[in-house]
């Protein structure tokens, strides 16, 4: 673990280095006095669905279903099975 003295400007910045520039930080207060600053990264809401276990899962499926091979269907059988739906 590295630590380094920072001193909190007179604006309330603190600066965190060139390399991170840019970037997102999720900053948590553990305790007055405590912060906990981690990298991160945001997901916008119209996508949070796809990081849902269902969504993840379904999305596996369908990616993992694009490497293999087309296979002939019969459609009768899948006529008959979609009349026996409700």
């Amino acid at each position: 673990m590295t630590a380094s003295v920072k001193r909190v400007g007179a604006s309330g910045q603190i600066s965190l280095g060139k390399e991170f520039a840019g970037r997102t930080v999720l900053i948590e207060s553990t305790e007055p006095g405590v912060w906990l600053i981690k990298t991160a990264r945001t997901i916008p809401d119209a996508e949070l669905w796809l990081h849902q276990p269902e969504a993840a899962n379904r999305l596996d499926r369908a990616l993992a279903a694009i490497d293999q091979p087309p296979s002939l269907t019969d459609l009768d059988a899948l006529a008959q099975h979609l009349s026996h739906q409700p």
